[in-house]
């Protein structure tokens, strides 16, 4: 037997036994490869759709984050803004609160000083009223040591009294 050129009956059993093998993979075969094959096709496939709406979402979550942070970022300055806004007011407030308190403060001083003051005075125009009657006193004790002095001075007083009621 040669195998570059063999015979007819060689080659029959070849032919046939090759077409037996054509049909029973052509039968069973290639029917479960063809699903696997497609199988594997619809799992490929799933997998890309799958992998696309994944992306897809994930678009939509950066969106959405990116949406979100904007938000906090505008919430945040607000907040900000409210809470400067509050602290001036409130600064201000403590301001006016304390210019009131001080002007108070004043006020009762100048009224407290205003009436230490007067007493001061009533006690210096007593004090003086007090050394002018001793004085007074005294000067009088040595002047009017004689009756008709005594007279004189008297008569005098009570027509400066008179002339001063005649004059009011």
């Amino acid at each position: 037997m040669n195998l570059i050129t063999p015979d007819t009956g060689l080659l029959f059993w070849m032919v046939v036994i090759f077409g037996l093998v054509f049909f029973l993979l052509w039968k069973f075969g290639f029917p479960v490869i063809t699903d696997m094959v497609d199988k594997r096709n619809s799992t490929i496939e799933k997998s890309l759709k799958d992998a696309h709406e994944i992306e897809a979402r994930m678009g939509q979550m950066v969106e959405e984050h990116a949406r979100m942070l904007d938000e906090a970022r505008k919430e945040q300055a607000q907040i900000l803004r409210d809470a400067t806004d509050t602290r001036n007011k409130i600064l201000a407030e403590a301001k006016e609160q304390a210019r009131a308190e001080a002007d108070k403060i004043l006020a009762e001083a100048r009224t407290e000083i205003a009436a230490e003051k007067e007493a001061a005075l009533r006690d210096v125009r007593k004090e003086v009223a007090v050394l002018s009657v001793s004085i007074a006193e005294k000067i009088l004790q040595k002047e009017l040591a004689k009756d008709q002095e005594q007279r004189d001075y008297i008569d005098r007083m009570v027509d400066e009294t008179v002339r001063e009621e005649a004059h009011s």
